[in-house]
């Protein structure tokens, strides 16, 4: 199994064209990293460079501890998992998965047990002898990672696996993936997705990438209740975190800040004398709010309201340019449509962010 370390990775096109600069990343062995970010951050071209299908233009990509810059794809003990499902569609499954044991030359027992072995972990024994052409998308799916279960690689990566299913087959698969990962705890996976919930639910780790470089590195939890930068806090988590902009105006063990809008807000975040009068914004969790009758952190007039069994989510009024407030409050609110509603937050819930940085890492 693999230990990866990436150190001062860079990629860059045709000499000129920059898209990721001082990559600095260490993968254990056994973790589940799933990088995660907006469209063209270069996550996918990160993958492939740790595959070999892309070359590392700058900086060392180590395997464990071996720098494998200048290694072929083939060579570096690593199955990849594309989007798309790439099967023979003249093959059956069975042809598939076994088609790279027989370019290696491995003996007839060795392949059936093989993919034998893979079949029952993926559920696939039923399929073996039919063609792709047979089965539905999610057991392509299952077929294309049963491909790279066969080879026993050092580490399996994963890209956008689960982009092409509908809805029922994604988190279906997505439960089947996360069930893969318990049977092989020793194995290192590597799982690029734009989907948050795939994120959260399988990772150990996420690596957040934004503005050609790694925007934070946590677990799920770390970066969805301890965000370092406004950006992560609105990536993680949708409804995205809410951002409200005001000024401090007491420091100490807590904060207070009094908001545009007229609330006030305190966040459990400290501040220093120096601190008084500072313009921030302040960040609250959709559903990190509860309605009030009291003292409120924002009150606004509801435009909109969602319905969606287990909770309702409230869109207010956007006042100036700004994105409106979104609250989740559980159960169903139809009749705060058109209302005014005040909200609130305990002080643990509540972050600050001045220059776009939280303040609890400063």
């Amino acid at each position: 199994m693999a230990n990866l370390k990436l150190t001062d990775v860079e990629k860059t096109y045709a000499g000129t064209v920059n898209v990721l600069n001082d990559i600095n990343l260490e993968i254990e062995q056994g973790e589940l990293v799933v990088f995660v970010g907006p469209s063209g951050c270069g996550k996918s071209t990160l993958l492939r460079m740790i595959a070999g299908l892309e070359k590392i233009t700058g900086g060392t990509l180590e395997i464990d501890g071996t720098v494998v810059n200048d290694v072929p794809p083939a060579q570096r003990g690593i199955a990849m998992v594309f989007q798309s499902y790439a099967l023979y569609p003249h093959m059956t499954v069975r042809d598939n998965m076994s088609f790279a044991l027989k370019l290696a030359k491995k003996s007839a027992s060795e392949i059936d047990e093989a993919v034998m072995r893979a079949a029952k972990m993926l559920q696939l024994e039923p399929y073996l002898d039919r063609l792709p052409k047979a089965l539905s998308g999610g057991q392509r799916q299952r077929v294309a990672i049963g491909r790279s279960l066969v080879r026993d690689p050092k580490v399996y990566l994963f890209d956008e696996p689960l982009s092409n299913l509908d809805a029922a087959l994604r988190v279906a698969t997505r439960i089947e993936i996360a069930q893969l990962k318990e049977q092989m705890p020793d194995r290192t996976m590597i799982y690029v997705t734009h989907d948050q919930v795939e994120a959260m639910t399988l990772a150990s780790r996420i690596v957040v990438l934004a503005n050609k470089g790694i925007a934070q590195v946590g677990s799920p939890l770390e970066l969805y209740e301890r965000p370092n930068s406004e950006f992560v806090a609105q990536f993680i988590g949708s409804p995205s975190m809410n951002l409200l902009p005001g000024e401090i105006v007491a420091t100490g063990a807590q904060t207070t800040v009094k908001l545009e809008g007229g609330g006030t807000a305190v966040s459990d975040y400290p501040s220093e004398a120096g601190d008084m009068g500072r313009k921030v914004n302040v960040g609250v969790r959709p559903e990190d709010f509860t309605a009030t009758e009291g003292a409120a952190l924002y009150k606004g007039r509801v435009d909109i309201t969602e319905a969606l069994g287990e909770v309702t989510l409230l869109y207010f009024e956007k006042t100036g340019g700004a994105d409106p407030v979104i609250a989740k409050l559980p159960g169903i609110h139809r009749e705060m449509r058109g209302r005014d509603v005040a909200l609130t937050a305990s002080s643990d819930k509540v972050h600050l962010f001045a220059d776009g940085t939280s303040m609890l890492y400063r």
